[in-house]
């Protein structure tokens, strides 16, 4: 171990952001970038030791304590580094593996696999690995603010005031002040949407003005867009996981949220990626926004990811190639990852059927289940009226017999074998990730693949309606 004096991290960061203010400058002075987004850029790479214990602050109000030493992540080999690391030299510039537990969590210790001489193995943990990040350099960013983010804003820009000078006087009119701004705001790097686009429609359009501002001013500026520089990634075994976490942000943090979304369960991405993502303001105020980027992955899906990383880089790479075919090779990928997830949670469902019968038995004359709140409900659902026609779907068939318990630890009345069947049902909805296609199943040996893929395709049609 390399031994460093207690200033280190200090002293490495200052340099770094001493550096970083300098290359914002000269973007400035090529007009790269204008005058705002540089000032929104010297908030996020200034302080940087600052706004880094902000982001373990968050992760420690939010996750606990770290349950093992921190370590350094090693992005080539998507490890940590075993090596043993003083608090006091953890710095922005090195990105970090950190393992927390999930307290209070919904699965816990609820799966597990008797192997040889009645080994336990769990197959699901409420370990949550952290990898925080190295903070973004400011070259991938001044890229990003003035490739694909500035030429989303370009677009927005012109489909916006199309929109709206459409809705007011001729299409043909619209169309041409979108080609106009098209053409004025790829010259250089503009901002000011409202007042540029009032120049080029020039006079005689003063009865749109206010509109056409109101919506202009609603178009996300491209640095604005800009919201990863800092970042950590978290690993749950379990999406219900994920979605306790998010919702704990929710609950102790609301005001620093600035976005919140859940894709696990969407379809319309094109390249079918699933994943949440927690938008945190970690600055002082709403005034001084420096946005923190906390994606929640699956570790099953990660792993996935991992494998077919290199293949997707070598896709983006190609400039010239369709962007709908890297997509759909995209999707193809993603979609195998969703399989892998979904076959480990039809193997628990499997491991949960016998502890669920064993618990009714447990609950008689109780009046409550051991398994009460589990898994627990979330408000990143699916849709009320989806869940209804599956309750209604499953109760006929189960008064059909599609559904029976072969194997049970005693007799059990018809509204007893319903309560499992339910109960496996709703925790498949929680747990599993709905497919993209129509094509795959899971197994069909076993009761517990039989009800998987009922709900799955249940799922299915009701998107597809």
């Amino acid at each position: 171990m390399i031994a460093h004096s207690d200033t280190f991290a200090a002293d490495i960061t200052a340099d770094h952001d001493r550096k970083n203010l300098a290359d914002i400058d000269k973007a400035l002075a090529d007009r790269e970038i204008n005058e705002e987004a540089a000032e929104y850029l010297r908030v996020l790479y200034s302080d940087g030791m600052d706004w880094f214990r902000e982001v373990f602050h968050v992760l420690g109000k939010c996750l606990g304590a770290p349950k093992a030493p921190v370590v350094r992540y090693d992005y080539d080999n998507d490890s940590g580094i075993d090596e043993k690391i003083k608090i006091s030299d953890i710095n922005p510039l090195s990105p970090y593996l950190v393992q927390h537990r999930l307290d209070m969590d919904p699965m816990r210790n609820q799966f597990f696999t008797i192997t040889g001489g009645h080994k336990i193995d769990l197959s699901v943990s409420s370990i949550v690995t952290v990898i925080v990040a190295a903070q973004k350099s400011l070259s991938r960013s001044l890229e990003k603010i003035t490739g694909k983010y500035y030429h989303d804003y370009i677009e927005d820009v012109a489909t916006t005031a199309e929109r709206v000078i459409s809705a007011h006087e001729r299409e043909a009119s619209g169309r041409a002040i979108a080609d106009k701004i098209r053409e004025e705001f790829s010259n250089k790097f503009i901002t000011a949407a409202s007042e540029t686009v009032l120049k080029i429609i020039g006079r005689g359009h003063e009865h749109i003005a206010v509109d056409l501002v109101r919506e202009l001013d609603k178009v996300e500026k491209p640095h604005l867009r800009l919201q990863d520089v800092w970042r950590v990634k978290c690993l749950f075994d379990l999406v219900p996981q994920a979605r306790t976490f998010m919702e704990r942000i929710r609950e102790a943090i609301p005001e620093r949220i600035i976005s919140m979304r859940d894709k696990f369960y969407d379809m319309d991405n094109p390249r079918n990626y699933r994943d949440a993502k927690v938008i945190l303001n970690i600055g002082p105020d709403s005034e001084h926004i420096v946005p923190m980027e906390i994606i929640c992955q699956v570790r099953t899906f990660f792993e996935f990811e991992r494998l077919t990383h290199n293949q997707y880089e070598r896709a983006r790479r190609r400039k010239n190639a369709a962007s709908d075919e890297i997509e759909r090779k995209m999707a193809d990928y993603y979609e195998e990852g969703v399989k892998q997830y979904n076959l480990m949670i039809c193997d628990c469902v499997e491991d949960l059927f016998d502890r669920v019968g064993w618990n009714i038995l447990y609950s008689r004359g109780m009046g409550m289940s051991l398994f009460e709140g589990f898994p627990k409900n979330c408000t990143l659902y699916y849709p009320q009226k989806m869940l209804d026609i599956i309750t209604d779907k499953l109760d006929n068939a189960i008064e059909n017999e599609v559904f029976r318990l072969t194997t049970l630890p005693a007799n059990l009345t018809k509204t007893q074998k319903s309560e499992i069947f339910h109960f496996m049902a709703r925790f498949i909805l929680v747990a599993a990730m709905p497919y993209r296609k129509a094509t795959w199943s899971a197994p069909t040996n076993t009761t517990a693949g039989k009800l998987f893929n009922f709900v799955m395709k249940e799922v299915q049609r009701y998107y597809k309606q």
